[in-house]
């Protein structure tokens, strides 16, 4: 470990915190009803939550630490760089992931009202904790650490040899946004039992784009400040916000 730099040292932790947070998630009955899908195990609960760690630690631990190396080589901050603070690293986030939260609670109470739309379910107790570390340190990695720092490199660095950075990062950020959205289709489908794409209601199209953009536009902005860890912090207060408390209370 000697001659491993402390942002590394850092990530082995987030990732070991991501694998076995998933695996106990993986054991916790998470309290959501899915409409038309069998609730049978496929293994025993043990075997799941082996299986998730190590998909964890190595699918994740493996783009995560490709997008460290790449963020290095654009303009991206190194996830434990000297010239960024533990009050920009860890309160500043605490505060926004807050604030995102409450904007997440009061958008879902807003659709509620002027829909047919039913509020969103949460996972409950303590699974929503777990759910809540588990993304924000998962999906950080890879739509942000990952897939950003690697479009970055190839269009930023590698094609444009570095003169528009900044348009080409917030270009990104778009897509990010997107894809981030769209990676929550499948699960939304299955607990509002919406057998097609072309079946989701618009309105609930929508709510998904402004929840996951409030999250985004909060992560993204800190990732290009203050890197991955400042970015992890804000999806993460907001979910333990929006999914562990304001969950417990609905």
């Amino acid at each position: 470990m000697k001659n491993i730099n402390k942002s590394h040292k850092v990530f082995i932790i987030l990732i070991l915190i991501l694998a076995i947070s998933a695996a106990i998630m993986s054991t916790l009955p998470v309290g959501i009803e899915v409409q038309g899908m069998n609730t049978e195990l496929p293994a025993a609960p043990w075997v799941i939550a082996l299986a998730n760690f190590f998909i964890m630690i190595i699918i994740y631990g493996g783009l995560g630490l490709l997008g460290l190396f790449l963020a290095k080589k654009t303009i991206i901050p190194d996830l434990w760089s000297d010239k960024i603070n533990n009050k920009q690293r860890f309160f500043v986030p605490l505060i926004v992931g807050i604030i995102c939260g409450i904007l997440l609670i009061a958008s879902d109470q807003m659709f509620f009202h002027f829909t047919e739309l039913d509020k969103i379910p949460h996972p409950k107790f303590p699974a929503s904790f777990f759910a809540s570390v588990t993304a924000g340190i998962g999906e950080e990695i890879v739509f942000r650490l990952f897939f950003i720092s690697f479009w970055l490199w190839l269009i930023g660095k590698v094609l444009l040899k570095g003169k528009a950075y900044n348009t080409v990062f917030w270009i990104l950020a778009f897509f990010s946004i997107i894809i981030f959205t769209a990676a929550h289709l499948p699960s939304i489908m299955l607990i509002y039992g919406i057998e097609s794409f072309e079946a989701i209601p618009l309105y609930l199209g929508l709510e998904l784009l402004l929840l996951n953009g409030i999250v985004s536009i909060g992560a993204i902005w800190f990732f290009k400040k203050y890197g991955i860890l400042a970015a992890i912090g804000i999806h993460l207060w907001a979910d333990i916000v929006w999914h562990m408390i304001y969950g417990y209370f609905m």
